[in-house]
């Protein structure tokens, strides 16, 4: 059997970015059952809804939709069920401090597999305010119409 090499990404929160400023961020392993693997290794995920919490000093991922395998048997696992994050103490102390602040949250950014093994990408975040969101599309916007400008510039210059 020939062991996987890199990073293949799985799931990822694109409305995490959109909706929280992202703060610290970690890389945990995930406890997983036979099929919660097989069905990953499909593809197939959801973070929309996830998030983590720590309790009585272990990370817990909630709420992350991993379908049932599609060649699963009785020993299915469920869905949505609560999955245990693998993390050194000292890391989730320091989250666990980081989450003492008011309005943060930890949020799954995506899940993957590194070398084989299915990781997740926690960050610490806090919450954007609707102006927030509209200060950041409008500066994408900018970016955009000045990257936009700049390549019809260089394109007439060549001419």
């Amino acid at each position: 059997m020939v062991k996987e090499k890199g990073r293949k990404v799985v799931a990822q929160n694109r409305k995490a970015r959109h909706d929280f400023h992202i703060g610290d961020t970690y890389e945990a392993g995930l406890a997983l059952s036979g099929t919660e693997v097989k069905s990953l290794r499909e593809g197939r995920a959801t973070l929309a809804d996830a998030f983590a919490t720590v309790d009585d000093g272990e990370v817990w991922l909630r709420a992350a939709h991993i379908p049932e395998y599609s060649h699963g048997t009785w020993t299915n696992h469920t869905a949505r069920r609560t999955r245990k994050l693998l993390l050194h103490r000292r890391e989730i102390d320091k989250i666990a401090r980081e989450l003492e602040t008011k309005g943060s949250t930890l949020v799954p950014l995506s899940i993957y597999f590194n070398d084989g093994y299915a990781k997740v990408e926690l960050a610490v975040a806090t919450g954007k305010r609707e102006y927030d969101k509209r200060q950041t599309i409008a500066k994408r916007e900018a970016d955009r119409e000045a990257q936009r400008a700049l390549a019809t510039r260089t394109r007439r210059g060549r001419g």
